[in-house]
């Protein structure tokens, strides 16, 4: 799997956590879930932000480019 890129962090105010990816918005956590996730981010941060937005390569993305009812 490749690196994942391009995940930004923010956190606010209030303690809400905002994600972005590549600029855009890619998910916010308040509460328990925010603090769940700074106590994690320390470890990979790219990598955790890509798993708490379900933004990440599943390993499937070729074969599901090559089946019949995908090709246009």
């Amino acid at each position: 799997m490749g690196a994942a890129e391009g995940f930004r962090y923010v956190v606010r105010a209030d303690g809400t956590v905002v994600i972005t990816h590549h600029g855009r918005a890619a998910g916010t956590l308040r509460g328990a879930r925010a603090a769940e996730f700074l106590a994690e981010v320390d470890d990979d941060p790219q990598l955790v932000m890509a798993r708490w937005t379900g933004n990440y390569r599943h390993g499937n993305e070729r074969t599901a480019k090559r089946h019949p009812r995908n090709r246009g």
